[in-house]
């Protein structure tokens, strides 16, 4: 077996290595106590910006209290995000119910193709949502296959349905005058620039639930979100770009079209208190530009 050319390190070890690239450690049992608890490396994802790979030392002046403090922010932001998406993701919910009732009429208007563009997608979503049925406990489905021979509602189906399913079969759905996807765009979700109401384009409203579910899967899974690029571009309107030069995609955007896809002003607005509380609590640490954020961010979360 191929042997890993770097040296592993305990938990001494990794400190050490901290303090000879010239980071201050306020109190080694902390740090120690960190380590243990967070993780050399995932803590190494808050030190990359301030690491000079050519002189192999940590910018004067890193702390490693400062380091742990950028860990508390994201890990705080994430729970704030997630939040915020799985309400979306509720909403989103009962907006495809209603779209494909009110063109179907039928309880069973999940399994009808005609109401989908790309047949092929169409069934592999379906098959997807099989498979999350089946393996489903929940009351609800069981009550289906005793009661209904198995037949699922799409009030029931929708409920078990991932995120990202969910995002795909929206994408999916046919946009063209009178079909499920315009329907659900036009009755709820609109664009405001000017003061003037705006229905979004089909494809823009789309971005915005896929980038909400790539980032609300990777605050699910604890992933970093300060300083990191996320790939995935939700359309925005020109009021809501991001002012001056944007080293690369990130939470901004994304929390933009959360913005457009709010399930109400008050959990917004609730939403956007408590973010001006946490960028507060660690703006001594916080660089916003590592999530994108303009200058002017806070104007462009009112409504």
């Amino acid at each position: 077996m191929a042997q890993y050319p770097k040296q592993i390190l305990d938990i001494n070890q990794q400190l050490q290595s901290y303090i000879n690239a010239g980071m201050t450690v306020p109190s080694r049992d902390e740090a120690l106590n960190v380590l243990q608890t967070i993780g050399y490396y995932r803590l190494r994802g808050y030190c990359y910006h301030l690491y000079d790979n050519n002189t192999k030392k940590y910018k004067q002046g890193t702390s490693f209290s400062d380091v742990l403090k950028l860990y508390n922010f994201d890990t705080e932001l994430s729970h704030l995000l997630f939040s915020l998406s799985s309400a979306i993701e509720v909403s989103l919910r009962v907006r495809l119910i209603e779209a494909l009732l009110s063109v179907c009429h039928d309880a069973l208007a999940l399994y009808e193709p005609g109401a989908f563009f790309d047949k092929s997608l169409y069934w592999k979503n379906i098959g997807t949502l099989s498979a999350e049925i089946g393996r489903s406990n929940d009351v609800f489905i069981k009550h289906n296959f005793d009661k209904h021979d198995g037949m699922v509602p799409i009030w029931a189906a929708v409920e078990i349905m991932s995120f990202g399913n969910l995002s795909k079969t929206i994408k999916n759905l046919r946009d063209d005058k009178g079909t499920a996807g315009r329907h659900l765009v036009s009755n709820y979700y609109y664009l405001s620039p000017k003061g003037n109401r705006v229905v979004p384009q089909f494809d823009m409203f789309t971005s915005w639930t896929h980038a909400v579910s790539v980032l609300r899967n990777i605050c699910a899974h604890n992933g970093r979100i300060y300083g990191r690029a996320i790939n995935t571009y939700p359309q925005l309107p020109l009021v809501d770009m991001p002012n001056g030069s944007v080293k690369y995609n990130g939470a901004f955007q994304i929390i933009m079209a959360m913005k457009y896809l709010r399930p109400s002003d008050a959990v917004w607005n609730q939403f956007v208190a408590d973010l001006a509380a946490l960028i507060q609590k660690y703006s001594a640490v916080i660089d916003l530009e590592k999530i994108n954020f303009p200058v002017d961010w806070a104007k462009h979360m009112t409504i």
